[in-house]
């Protein structure tokens, strides 16, 4: 390991950056200096805008993709090389205005209906029945569980922990599942081909997030939903189900962790209930025309 990438690794560490954002970071700037052929201390600012104009026009990745390419390099010229450059100004992509998708009731049933084993059918519908991204709820482990009162505590995005409320059917599932291999640690401990116990006396981790997108996968496409859905989509049905059910606006942006409530209420766009609500005084504009 070079020291200027020793450095880095430092920095995102002292500001609190997880892990998994540090990897994706560090092979941000792995990839310009792979391009270069050149270490990244000696690249001008103006190979630095050449690049970005490749990333964008030249392989065309999306804007997530160029988002953390520019995220990871501006850690380290801005915050280890303390070059403070105009071109971090005006290189970010412009957000995108996309709806999420959303699964009805019936088709989340459908889904879940489909995955055959028990660590992934569990662990899907605690992302479902609770409203948590993918890794929030592969990493829950068994303190997280207060069956008094009906809560998970969530480890969430950006170290903001938060309570949500558990439902007493989800809750009855996860006490059989964890009859299934009792580890003291690990709600969802990463099965082997070996099975549960060996995983264990092995020491296993959580399960991975390819295993469970790799199940959800599947199980979209036994059930016949033909929507572009993944684990995340049951995040978003979450939300839109209970603001379907009146449930405040301002519960659900506790409960999924939003620090804003502009990023929950895009969730109004997309409630049935509210769409039909309005159909009537639609079908009435005119009346009078």
């Amino acid at each position: 390991m070079t020291p200027l990438r020793q450095r880095m690794i430092e920095d995102m560490t002292l500001r609190g950056y997880s892990a998994r954002t540090q990897e994706a970071y560090v092979a941000a700037v792995r990839q310009l200096a792979e391009h270069y052929r050149k270490s990244p201390g000696e690249i001008t600012e103006e190979e630095l805008r050449q690049y970005f104009l490749y990333l964008k026009d030249g392989k065309k990745l999306a804007r997530n993709s160029i988002t953390i390419a520019l995220c990871g390099i501006k850690v380290l010229f801005e915050q280890t090389l303390q070059r403070q450059w105009r071109l971090f100004e005006i290189v970010r992509p412009p957000r995108e205005k996309k709806l999420p998708v959303v699964l009805s009731r019936e088709e989340v049933g459908r889904i879940f209906a489909q995955v055959r084993i028990p660590v992934y059918r569990v662990c899907l519908t605690t992302l479902y029945g609770c409203g948590l991204r993918l890794m929030e709820g592969a990493r829950l482990q068994v303190p997280d569980v207060d069956s008094a009162r009906l809560l998970l505590h969530i480890h969430g995005k950006g170290s903001r922990d938060r309570y949500v409320p558990l439902p007493a059917t989800l809750l009855a599932q996860l006490r059989d599942y964890w009859r299934t291999h009792r580890s003291p640690r690990w709600l969802f401990p990463a099965p082997t081909r070996r099975g549960l116990a060996a995983s264990l006396a092995q020491g296993a981790g959580p399960v991975t997030r390819s295993s469970l997108q790799g199940a959800f996968r599947r199980a979209l496409r036994q059930a016949g939903v033909h929507k572009r859905a993944h684990p995340h989509t049951l995040r978003h049905s979450y939300a839109t189900h209970l603001l379907e059910a009146g449930v405040n606006l301002r519960l659900i942006q506790a409960y999924l962790g939003h620090g804003s409530a502009r990023t929950t209420q895009i969730y109004t766009h997309l409630t049935g209930a509210m769409h039909e609500a309005a159909r009537d005084p639609i079908n009435r504009l005119l009346d009078h025309c």
